[in-house]
């Protein structure tokens, strides 16, 4: 007679293991097992019978699998964080017995460590890394705007503004920029790098108190392997486009030497500035080549030299615009979208360095304001409003600006990351030259919807087997769902616009 086996030693069981059994077989404290799984990237998983592996017990519990666990257990930072630990114990048993010497000798062994191992192992290539990027850039412009007195160092702080300046410098160089869009939460910027789309928000520059009811420990493990990962790509991004890295201005003034004359806060200010020519390695020029590979079936070499033209025209949005900034307009992201369209963007020194003309220029073609009037204008430029870059950033064309002027209001800003499908606003419809084909295509659905009759319908439904007929319900009523969220819509655009006359005839 064989050997009796228990229950959870064979089978899928063997294959999970909780969250307190990992713990304890790591040795780690929950904080450091939650930044260890962080750092690695290993996440928890729901098995099937999530009952059975918990023998029966309807107590919540998180499962890990076990070849992760055994993965974690070789990590050489385990021994960094128990090194942490025994100077923690350390520091306070100088600072309780008030020994001020053996403070200092301990907080100069404080053990260090760094993520390099870890990127290399999460992305092997840099393809995967850029692919990766959009959480990494969200959260490290969020901090880069967190206030200096509160949950987070002002060293952390510093680190992530750096990081996002550099990454700002590379838009701009690599033109790169797809659309823009304002929301309340901040803007939402999409850039294209290596053929892989990009989405970020850059909060708005308020001064905001951090939430209370957010962990900022586990905030703190993702930024830090993020600001890892981002500095490692902006060196492979600068030296794809020979530019020196940490950026450094082209002028002579702010050479290496002269750096230290001017002092390090005006040397950063005038790269976060966004307005100077960044330093670029000398490298050998090599002839424009179209690649036989790009070459598809469908698209022959007039088509692809066609889409190129268009593209260099879109990169080249503001080229011939020269653009002055007011006050009261958002600064930093009107000279990330300008200067990477090809423009030339400058503001008052009363504001910031880095001006490089002054209001008088008569050159200046277009003046970007948010007040409804001017106290002094001048014939020579445009006065417009900031929705003006965003929606021609987005329609790919320099627009009217009719509707843009100061004080006149706005037609709605239109998001380019909304579905088309369903529900389009009439002034998406006017902008994208889409009014005939919409109404074509209504008119295809109600010819094929009129092809059957309600009994071909009926014995239709009636000859499909069970599984088809499940799956049929169920996008017939997502159909219907989507049907009511357009009428819904159009119900409450019909309404704004009944209210809106009735003001007209009001006034």
């Amino acid at each position: 007679m064989g050997k009796l086996q228990k229950k959870g030693d064979r089978g899928s069981a063997t294959n999970y293991i909780t969250r307190t059994q990992a713990v304890k077989k790591l040795q780690l404290t929950l904080p450091d097992f939650r930044k260890i799984c962080i750092l690695k990237g290993i996440y928890p998983h729901e098995p099937k019978k999530k009952r059975k592996l918990a023998k029966g017990s309807s107590a919540p519990k998180t499962f890990y699998y076990v070849k992760d666990i055994q993965y974690l257990a070789h990590e050489p930072l385990l021994e960094k964080f128990a090194d942490t630990k025994i100077f923690v114990k350390k520091l306070k048993k100088a600072l309780g017995r008030d020994e001020l010497d053996t403070v200092d000798r301990v907080r100069d062994q404080k053990p260090q460590y760094t993520l390099d191992h870890i990127v290399k192992e999460r992305y092997p290539n840099f393809s995967d890394a850029v692919k990766d990027l959009d959480d990494a850039l969200s959260l490290v412009f969020l901090f880069s705007t967190m206030p200096r007195q509160g949950k987070v160092q002002p060293g952390i702080i510093n680190k992530c503004r750096i990081l996002a300046v550099q990454f700002m410098h590379y838009v701009i160089a690599a033109r790169c920029i797809k659309k823009v869009f304002v929301s309340i939460k901040g803007f939402y910027v999409q850039v294209e790098i290596d053929g892989n789309e990009i989405t970020w928000i850059i909060p708005h520059q308020f001064t905001t108190p951090p939430p209370t009811n957010i962990d900022f420990k586990v905030m703190l493990s993702f930024l830090e392997i993020y600001t890892t990962v981002i500095g490692f790509v902006n060196f492979k991004l600068y030296s794809n486009l020979n530019l020196i890295y940490p950026p450094k201005p082209l002028e002579e003034v702010f050479s290496e030497k002269s750096a230290v004359y001017y002092g390090d806060d005006i040397y950063r200010e005038r790269l976060e500035s966004l307005n100077i020519t960044l330093a670029e390695v000398q490298a050998p020029e090599e002839d424009e080549m179209i690649d036989e590979e790009l070459l598809t079936a469908d698209q022959s070499l007039e088509g692809l030299i066609q889409s190129q033209k268009e593209e260099e025209n879109f990169r080249n949005l503001f080229k011939d615009c020269k653009v002055f900034l007011s006050k009261e307009v958002p600064k930093e992201i009107l000279v990330l979208v300008i200067k990477s369209l090809g423009g030339e963007v400058s503001w008052s020194s009363d504001i910031g360095v880095a001006s490089t003309y002054d209001e008088t220029d008569p050159d200046i073609t277009h003046q970007i304001v948010d007040r409804p009037s001017q106290s002094h204008q001048f014939l020579s430029r445009c006065y417009v409003q900031p929705q003006w870059v965003f929606d021609s950033v987005n329609q790919k064309k320099l627009l009217p600006i009719d509707d843009y002027v100061a004080g006149c209001v706005l037609p709605p800003h239109l998001s380019p990351f909304a579905n088309p499908q369903g529900y389009i606003p009439p002034e998406q419809v006017e902008l994208l030259d889409r009014g005939k084909n919409t109404e074509e295509e209504e008119e295809k659905t109600e010819t094929k919807e009129s092809d059957m009759t309600a009994e071909e319908k009926k014995l239709a439904l009636m000859a499909m087997p069970k599984k088809r007929k499940v799956l049929y319900n169920k996008m017939v009523h997502s159909n219907k769902k989507k049907a009511s969220a357009v009428k819904k819509l159009k119900r409450k655009r019909e309404e704004l616009e009944e209210s809106r006359d009735s003001k007209k005839v009001a006034s």
